[in-house]
């Protein structure tokens, strides 16, 4: 992202206190536990906590990150009182503030806490959103990405006629709440949660009332198509989060790089956080979500908002352990799934290897922790393709995808379709070249076996093995080969 455009962050800022102490013995008057103060701590919540959080991760940390990292803008309403003036010198370290009046006071929310676990929450405060500035129009029309998180207190409200109009030609990310307006059409990604997408979808489906993943992708792929964004992800907590787009029967499932136990306050910021850094940085929606579960699980894991290391900075999730290229893609499988990584799988005849596959095969592997390809044999593909083909034998495509770093092992298979190889490998994640279109996949029952999940990826357009072979065919004069080939 060039260093002129900044990620600018729209929405509702609030002043979280912690009130931390010890309760050992109820009140006299009431059953009531007495808190025994130790310590008292201010941050900034809401859109001030996913500004900070968007500008705290390191470089490296979003897909593709730029050297420097973009500079976050947060646009927001403060008002006049003490506690308004608390959120700007918190914020002011940290972000360029671009303030709208606020005719009242920043809400307040105060947890009393014994022990590090909250026994009570307190809210005070609120107010009027003012007009908008020039300076802040300004500010969206020269922004890259713009990350709205809406807590239904009416900045987005009053910034949603420009809204409407960026999200047009720019990378918009949506984190909503019930409260709030819906998000603007074109949105790029819209990030509830589980609670937040049962409150806002209409509807009815078997499984929409349940808690369970088809439930929540239904739920995600619904408010996707009402919204008329490109993609919604549906965080599910520590379960991790489905990415949905409008109308899809095959919603992707990421699941948590490791159980984590925490305060999970905050969390669902530093995921739409962790998005739209990754989206600014060129990042596709599912790798952008892929490292918002990644990120966001480690946020809680370090101890969340309690951490003081987070105000100067926030620590970089994990690394998944390295992986090894290997001969033994079944073995490989079980090693990445036995330490909570994802596998991701994909297949085909891989003869005469353009930009395309080459194209569709980084992007797959940036969705997990491994990636296999299951490559028809030769056999296979003279029964699918027909005499002639393969133009490249299988000893060769081995050797070209091999080489590629982002192909971790390979697996061949002599049916037409893996269905049996799948069985074996139980891949969480299968990836497929976008030419598929809307269809189903022979393998995507197979898939739900086990949970699994079907990702569809764009091809580079005009880009085929038949393409080529016949551009070379015809150059040479020569048969063209039969079938239509532009996943394999």
């Amino acid at each position: 992202m060039p260093r002129n455009r900044p990620l600018v962050v729209v929405g509702d800022t609030l002043l979280d206190t912690d009130v931390e102490g010890q309760a050992h013995r109820l009140a006299p008057d009431a059953p009531a536990p007495v808190l025994d103060v130790a310590e008292e701590h201010n941050r900034p919540g809401g859109a001030g906590l996913a500004a900070t959080l968007a500008g705290a991760f390191p470089p490296d940390a979003a897909a593709g990150g730029s050297e420097a990292g973009p500079e976050i803008v947060l646009v927001t309403a403060l008002g006049q009182s003490r506690s308004d003036q608390t959120v700007r010198d918190l914020l002011t370290p940290r972000v360029r503030l671009l303030e709208l009046p606020l005719r009242g006071s920043v809400p307040v929310k105060t947890r009393l806490c014994a022990d590090g676990r909250p026994l009570l929450r307190v809210d005070r405060g609120g107010g009027t959103v003012g007009p908008v500035t020039d300076e802040v129009r300004a500010a969206l029309a020269g922004a890259h990405t713009v990350l709205v998180s809406d807590y239904g207190r009416g900045v987005a409200a009053r910034l949603r006629a420009e809204l409407a109009v960026l999200a047009g030609h720019t990378q918009v990310v949506w984190d909503p709440h019930p409260r709030g307006e819906p998000p603007v059409p074109g949105a790029r990604l819209v990030t509830p949660n589980a609670g937040e997408a049962m409150a806002l979808c209409s509807g009815d489906h078997p499984d929409a009332n349940g808690d369970g993943l088809h439930g929540h992708g239904w739920r995600g792929a619904v408010l996707a198509s009402e919204w008329r964004s490109a993609a919604v992800a549906v965080t599910l907590g520590r379960r991790g989060a489905v990415l949905a787009r409008p109308g899809d029967e095959a919603p992707l499932y990421f699941p948590p790089l490791q159980e984590v136990d925490g305060d999970p306050c905050g969390a669902g910021d530093c995921f739409a956080a962790t998005a739209a850094r990754a989206l600014a940085d060129g990042a596709l929606p599912e790798e952008a979500t892929h490292e918002a579960v990644r990120q966001s699980g480690a946020f809680v894991a370090a101890g969340g908002v309690r951490n003081p290391a987070l105000w100067g900075g926030v620590p970089a999730a994990p690394s998944a352990p390295p992986v090894t290229k290997t001969d033994d893609a079944r073995a490989l499988a079980a090693s990445v799934r036995a330490r909570g990584g994802t596998v991701v799988a994909t297949g085909g005849c891989f003869d005469l290897l353009h930009a395309g596959h080459v194209g569709m095969l980084q992007n797959a592997r940036r969705t997990g922790d491994c990636l296999i390809v299951c490559l028809n044999s030769d056999v296979s593909v003279r029964r699918l393709k027909g005499e002639g083909r393969p133009i490249t034998p299988e000893a060769d495509r081995i050797s070209v995808l091999a080489g590629l770093d982002c192909v971790d092992a390979i697996a061949v298979f002599d049916e037409n379709t893996p269905e049996r190889l799948l069985r074996e490998l139980r891949p969480h994640v299968w990836v497929k070249g976008g030419d598929y279109g809307t269809e189903r996949l022979p393998e995507a029952s197979t898939l739900e076996e086990w949970g699994g999940r079907v990702l569809l990826l764009p091809y580079l357009d005009g880009r085929s093995t038949t393409a080529l072979a016949r551009r070379a065919a015809g150059h040479h004069g020569a048969a063209r080969p039969s079938g239509l080939e532009q996943s394999s």
